[in-house]
């Protein structure tokens, strides 16, 4: 009995690594097919004016959140950034930072926003025909839009509360 043991494991073993492998190779073509499908490029809005940011009552300045969390990056204001395909691409105001945070909203969810004010951009450039919506405090669509291939759009972000990417 204690001979079958590492037989199983190794066979198990070479099963795993096979179906491995099988499934690397299978991921080629997908991923060239994303490759060649480009994102385009967009420009950043300028900087916001110097002024406090937020509504008269916000606290001291803090950095935009989504939740549940999403990927994110800092974009400099009147720089290129790219949406790669299969996003919904939020730029907002960081004060912290002095440049845009970017968030990559790719998977399908609902993103609570915390601490987004002011002016700024979006491009979805999410599978043709995915509708996003725009939510309120009380949860009322302020917009609902489907995609068209990651074009800029401003957005006041101060009365959104909520994205749904899909």
């Amino acid at each position: 009995m204690l001979r079958s043991r590492p037989k199983r494991s190794a066979l198990g073993l070479a099963g795993a690594l096979t179906a491995a492998l099988t499934a690397f190779a299978g991921a080629h073509p997908a991923e060239a097919a994303a490759a060649a499908q480009a994102a385009p490029v967009l420009v950043a809005p300028p900087a916001p004016p110097s002024s406090p940011q937020g509504p008269p009552a916000a606290p001291a300045a803090v950095s935009p959140t989504v939740s549940p969390s999403a990927p994110f990056g800092h974009v400099p204001a009147d720089s290129d950034y790219q949406c790669a395909p299969g996003n919904l691409c939020a730029l907002v105001w960081d004060p912290t930072a002095g440049d845009y945070k970017i968030f990559y909203l790719r998977s399908c969810a609902r993103y609570s926003l915390g601490g987004w004010y002011g002016q700024g951009f979006y491009a979805d450039n999410q599978t043709s025909g995915t509708r996003s919506y725009f939510y309120d405090a009380n949860g009322g669509v302020l917009k609902s839009f489907t995609s068209d291939g990651g074009a800029n759009h401003t957005q006041d972000w101060t009365p959104v509360w909520s994205i749904r990417n899909c």
